[in-house]
């Protein structure tokens, strides 16, 4: 039996610690060092040397055109606003990784996608027991003799039953609660996940089966573990949303098969998660004319044009208190550029002002193309004049006060006049698409734009 020794490994660059240091000495990361065991003989490091030593001898060098074309067609899952995200679906052999907070749907959408996929399917639950899952199937209305369920932490286990049933599909909720009994290290620590991330991989390629991993991440947002788990996989997925509010967003961070272009959209029901074709109409489903502070932008998504709400509201403070500033669904320092520049460029005084900026619907704003309408949002709440309700407003603002040309503006300016808008204020150099209905108004100054919104 080897003996045992704690050490730290940092989870950015696997460098080992003998003690904890707030910063990896190897690449220089923050708070990343993270305490494991390993034996003094480590069976991880023989078995990684035993790995490497087996592809050494297998792989030989050949030209390029004479190795063996595969094909990679991707198979749909049948839940269409994740193939959108995927280019089409899953491609067999591949290692797709799902990362979100708690609670946000991860284990709802991985089992709609169990319930609808065509062929063997197997949901692998390590973190809740069999009986938890059939009741979430039943409220969600998944159940058929082709959809498989089994309740396993043991890698050893999970391998077993995939060579019992030969699924095409495999679902691991999660990655962090699965251990492999070779390797001495608790269930979630470093060396686990990426061991058994490494054997999961194996095991795809070697049975072109499709494999989804759940992935926790961390209250900064980042995947937890190592960043090694992020490298090995073929895909990563990013499932985003607020828990308060029903819209669920869907990204592709990595994916080796297609684009990472797309953007698919969910909302959270009853019954579970429902595509959102048309997210434009939902998010503006709710917004009331006539009220000051409130801009619609045409942003975009990836390849994915939607119309959002940007709300500002204002009240005056007492002397002598510092003036609040609160930001949600857009980043506090943007908020606070925009405020000096409409202060400096427009005239517009916020200094005995308390600000309060907001995207409605719980979406996220990094679009430099929306600092347009929220500047719109921000003086109509000012001077209390409500902007014209059939108008949107898009364009990059910058110190100077000019604002400046956005991309995908004729896809934006489309789908604004999709939805009934007549009135689009765009940069004043920017080239308008042909427009059945709506007219074009172009301002080159925060100044003109203010004038011609009111």
């Amino acid at each position: 039996m080897p003996r045992l020794r704690t050490v730290y490994i940092c989870s950015a660059c696997m460098a080992q610690h003998p003690k904890w240091n707030g910063q990896c000495t190897t690449c220089s990361a923050w708070n990343t060092l993270v305490e494991d065991v390993v034996g003094g003989d480590s069976p991880v490091v023989s078995k990684t040397v035993a790995v490497s030593r087996s592809l050494n001898s297998a792989s030989q060098p050949l030209p390029i055109g004479d190795i063996a074309h595969t094909s990679a067609a991707a198979t749909p899952t049948g839940i269409s606003e994740f193939d959108r995200v995927l280019d089409g679906g899953l491609v067999p052999g591949s290692v797709t990784l799902v990362s979100g907070e708690p609670g946000i749907g991860k284990s709802t959408l991985l089992l709609q996608i169990v319930g609808a996929w065509s062929g063997v399917a197997l949901y692998v639950s390590a973190e809740e027991s069999a009986q938890q899952v059939r009741l979430r199937a039943d409220r969600i209305g998944v159940n058929g003799s082709s959809t498989l369920l089994v309740s396993a932490m043991s890698l050893g286990d999970i391998v077993a039953a995939i060579d019992k049933v030969k699924p095409t599909l495999v679902v691991i909720d999660s990655v962090q609660t699965i251990a492999d009994e070779t390797v001495e290290s608790a269930p979630g620590s470093v060396t686990q996940v990426r061991e058994c991330a490494f054997r999961l991989v194996q095991e795809a390629k070697a049975r072109n089966v499709a494999i989804i991993l759940v992935g926790h991440v961390t209250k900064d947002g980042n995947i937890a573990g190592p960043r090694l788990l992020e490298h090995v996989v073929d895909t990563v997925i990013s499932f985003e949303g607020d828990r308060l509010h029903s819209l669920r967003m869907v990204r592709a961070v990595k994916h080796r098969f297609g684009t990472t272009n797309e953007l698919g959209l969910f909302e959270m029901t009853e019954q579970g998660l429902l595509g959102v074709p048309d997210a434009s109409n939902m998010l503006l489903a709710d917004r009331q004319h006539g009220v000051a502070g409130s801009v619609v932008v045409p942003t975009i998504d990836g390849q994915r044009p939607l119309l959002v709400e940007v709300q500002a509201l204002t009240t005056r403070v007492t002397t002598g208190v510092t003036p609040r500033r609160s930001a949600q669904g857009v980043e506090s320092s943007r908020l606070a550029m925009l405020l000096a520049v409409l202060e400096r460029r427009a005239g517009i005084p916020f200094a005995s002002l308390e600000v309060y900026a907001s995207v409605v619907g719980g979406v996220r704003l990094n679009d430099p193309g929306s600092d347009l309408a929220m500047c719109l949002a921000l003086a109509s709440a000012a001077l209390d004049k409500p902007v014209h309700a059939d108008m949107v407003a898009l364009g990059e603002v910058g110190l100077g006060g000019e604002i400046r040309h956005v991309t995908h503006l004729e896809r934006r300016i489309i789908e604004a006049e999709r939805m009934g808008f007549n009135r689009v204020l765009i940069p004043a150099n920017s080239k308008a698409p042909e427009l059945q209905r709506a007219s074009v108004l172009r301002a080159a100054t925060i100044s003109e734009a203010i004038t011609l919104a009111f």
